[in-house]
């Protein structure tokens, strides 16, 4: 009974041995790189657990590359993928490059990876060039109409230019700038709806891809539309601003008017202030006279006589104005 115990505890521990060994070390992935003749290490493996590392992340690509008949080192593997490279990408791109005829290396590729982009997609778009279409851009010609331009551009990578090269928006930026300057240019727009070539001539012309991580192949106008006029807007525009200055100005003009005028009946309303203070002082004046006798009694009534008469002769006057 005892040696069965003992031969049944013997086993658990084989098992539980073997499942610990199973765990850690991927048997099953050296197994696959041996029968796929890549030879791989049962200690490499061990390392690249206690590095971190998931081996089939190393060991997969490794078996690609080979099988390919690139010559890449598990080494470079594991130090792309500890610098958070994609290795499966970088080893697709260069067999994609190798099968291209396309001189690329390994440093290159994890370059271009690390830089973030899509290594792949570089390849694949270096050998069919990709198509990138501009939104309307628009432009106003000499005589004020605006003409408004889509264009396709055509594209390869440049493998060289990857790192540090500029992107499609750039690509995209200096089209249009170059569509605005062309249509600017032009004495009309219909010499831009005659010859849209005209503008993908100087556009090519100004060399938009220094600089850029694309080589670009055509620029074809797709479509060229015509859109307002404007030219006769600005002018619109101009004439009622100008009318509102006017008016504005006119209204000043109205204002010191009226100002001017209160003004002078300010000064009417003080002279006739003036005129009836003198009146009032005649009275006083008369009585002065009296007194001192320098104007005697008939004087006085003669000049009494004489104002009648005045108002007589005036009350007159208004009654044959009045009737006629």
């Amino acid at each position: 009974m005892e040696g069965i115990l003992g031969i049944a505890f013997v086993v658990v521990l084989i098992v539980i041995a073997l499942s610990i060994l199973f765990t850690f070390v991927p048997v099953m992935l050296w197994i696959s790189a041996m029968a796929s003749g890549v030879y791989v290490g049962l200690t490499t493996l061990i390392g690249m657990r206690l590095r971190r590392i998931v081996p089939a992340r190393i060991v997969n690509p490794l078996i690609k590359a080979r099988k390919a008949g690139l010559d890449v080192d598990i080494s470079q593997l594991e130090t792309h993928y500890l610098a958070g490279g994609n290795v499966d990408r970088v080893v697709d791109a260069l067999i994609a490059a190798q099968r291209a005829d396309i001189d690329l290396v390994f440093e290159r590729a994890a370059a271009i990876d690390l830089a973030g982009r899509d290594v792949l997609e570089a390849v694949q778009m270096s050998v069919n060039p990709k198509v990138i279409e501009t939104p309307v851009v628009s432009a106003v010609a000499k005589d004020g109409i605006e003409v408004k331009v889509i264009a396709r551009v055509t594209v390869r990578a440049n493998i060289d230019r990857l790192v540090g090269g500029a992107g499609e928006e750039t690509i995209i930026a200096r089209v249009g700038e170059g569509i605005v300057t062309t249509n600017g240019s032009a004495s009309t727009h219909k010499e831009v709806l005659e010859n849209p070539d005209l503008i993908s001539n100087t556009v090519l012309a100004k060399g938009l891809d220094a600089g850029t991580a694309f080589e670009i192949l055509s620029i074809d106008i797709a479509d060229v539309d015509i859109g307002k006029n404007i030219g006769a807007k600005l002018q619109t525009d101009q004439a009622e601003a100008d009318k509102q200055i006017a008016q504005a100005k006119a209204e000043e003009r109205r204002a010191m008017a009226v100002a001017l005028e209160q003004e002078m009946r300010a000064r009417v309303e003080e002279m006739r202030a003036k005129v009836v203070e003198a009146e009032a002082q005649v009275p006083q004046a008369l009585a002065d006279a009296l007194r001192s006798g320098k104007m005697g009694v008939m004087d006085y009534y003669t000049l009494q006589n004489m104002e009648a008469d005045t108002r007589m002769r005036r009350s007159i006057g208004e009654s044959n104005d009045e009737e006629n």
